[in-house]
């Protein structure tokens, strides 16, 4: 087993440049989003969402990309959960996507807002039921005394919606979507020399520029 601190790769399956990022962020997500596909990474709509607390403090942890429409990054949470109660109180937010198939990360940067409930209704109701079940019995963030606890509310659940396919979206369950300001697209490089193309949106125009790696 290597010590931590040996532990190297070398970045060699590709390069970015300027010249051949589209002009849009967006756009380009999108295409680096639909190779990761095709490369089969695992969860390729994962990504870290770092948020920050009324005390200063960051928080971060990994949740699921569920669009990208209109510009703006999208993914459904409980808004009782320690995220949710952060975003409220401090929408600017940063999102990491990470391909190590394809030496990739992306980098987002941006505000929070409230998806409309009718959007957020449409997409509970497309999970499959369990999900659904799950979102009404789970006091997301809150301590509990034990797994048994979890498992009897989703049975107090389940039999409160017994027959019902579609469940109605709980009040405290929604999306946020996020309006970037700044796009990072990293492509790993040999010796640590990466190609590191920023996009920055400037009087709601996007700038783009390459940074020291």
């Amino acid at each position: 087993m290597k010590p931590i601190s040996e532990i190297r790769k070398e970045y060699s399956k590709s390069s970015l440049d300027i010249s051949s990022v589209d002009k849009n962020p967006l756009a380009q997500f999108t295409i680096w989003f639909e190779d990761a596909q095709r490369a089969e990474v695992l969860e390729p709509n994962a990504f870290t969402l770092s948020t920050v607390g009324e005390d200063g403090r960051p928080s971060g942890r990994v949740v699921l990309l569920k669009g990208v429409e209109n510009e703006k990054f999208i993914f459904y949470t409980n808004f009782q959960s320690a995220k949710g109660k952060e975003l409220e109180n401090n929408p600017a937010c940063a999102l990491t996507f990470f391909w190590p198939e394809l030496e990739r990360q992306v980098r987002v940067e941006g505000i929070a807002s409230r998806v409309d409930a009718v959007t957020a209704e449409k997409y509970f109701q497309s999970r499959p039921r369990g999900s659904q079940v799950g979102a009404w019995a789970s006091p997301q963030s809150t301590i509990i005394s034990g797994r048994e606890i979890l498992e009897e509310r989703v049975m107090e659940m389940g039999k409160k919606f017994n027959g019902i396919e579609k469940l109605p979206k709980p009040n405290q369950w929604g999306g946020f979507e996020i309006d970037p300001n700044e796009i990072e697209f990293w492509q790993g490089r040999p010796s640590r020399l990466h190609d590191r193309i920023v996009f920055y949106k400037v009087d709601n125009k996007w700038q783009v520029h390459r940074l020291a790696p």
